[in-house]
């Protein structure tokens, strides 16, 4: 009974340890010892004990004023967080979640200098168009829909040192081989936030592609449905798009507000 009562009281001691972050978290200035009691419900007594147990513990940093932000502690487990998130394991429930609903190959690539690289991909198993980028393949960004978002990212020195160093090579009669067309396209991608392949990469295949964002917003791999020209349905592009802002949520990113 004993042991019950004391795990019941540990707990309750983490739940608002865990608020009073919360709060601190949602107050974009220092916030005082009334402000995060009023925040959390908890008298101030014990706010002010489990923040100074907080403050020890370098998650809290007790400023002038008796104003409280959140510590350094808390930056340093979040970088050791992101260098070990692994973007396909957070990324294949949802690539498999989109693959059940519409039946079609779905791409997860990042960039790798001047390549795509398809680091996973689900199979729509009935595609009768042999698709030469499979898992671990790569290709010159320009020619596929996730290559594009990475080039949209860039800007227009980059894309023209991008052209230059590659020569903008085509597969097929649709490939983008000239810097003007290129510089179109990526306008494109700029402001819908999504990306085409018409047959640039392989003929008889179509493919649209959504960024996926990091916590800083930084384009860190693109997502895709794939699918012979017969069977594009341009309702994918919405589809694709809540994807990929869904694993970018899931990354950390969250959308600045409007305005």
């Amino acid at each position: 009974m004993a042991e019950r009562q004391e795990a019941g009281v540990s707990i309750q001691v983490i739940e608002r340890m865990l608020s009073l972050l919360d709060a601190l978290a949602d107050s974009p200035q220092p916030a005082s010892l009334k402000a995060l009691a009023q925040a959390t419900g908890l008298h101030p007594s014990t706010a002010h004990r489990i923040l100074a147990v907080m403050t020890q513990a370098r998650l809290v940093e007790h400023q002038a004023a008796s104003s409280y932000v959140l510590g350094i502690r808390l930056l340093e487990l979040g970088n050791l967080v992101k260098a070990r998130l692994n973007i396909r394991e957070i990324a294949l429930p949802f690539m498999k979640h989109l693959h059940e609903t519409i039946g079609e190959a779905i791409n997860l690539g990042i960039r790798d200098k001047d390549d795509v690289v398809y680091i996973e991909r689900t199979s729509s198993g009935r595609s009768l168009v042999r698709v030469v980028y499979l898992l671990g393949g790569r290709a010159p960004l320009h020619l596929t829909s996730l290559g594009k978002l990475f080039l949209a990212a860039e800007n227009a020195a980059e894309v023209r040192a991008y052209a230059k160093r590659s020569g903008l090579p085509g597969k097929t009669p649709h490939s983008l081989t000239d810097l003007d067309s290129l510089e179109k396209e990526l306008e494109t991608v700029r402001r819908i936030d999504l990306a085409y392949d018409n047959e640039e990469a392989e003929i008889g295949l179509r493919c649209v592609a959504s960024p996926v964002r990091d916590d800083e917003g930084i384009i860190v791999a693109g997502l895709s449905i794939s699918a012979p020209t017969d069977r594009h349905d341009a309702g994918w592009a919405a589809q694709v798009k809540r994807t990929a802002d869904d694993i970018s949520r899931a990354l950390g990113f969250r959308q600045p507000p409007a305005g």
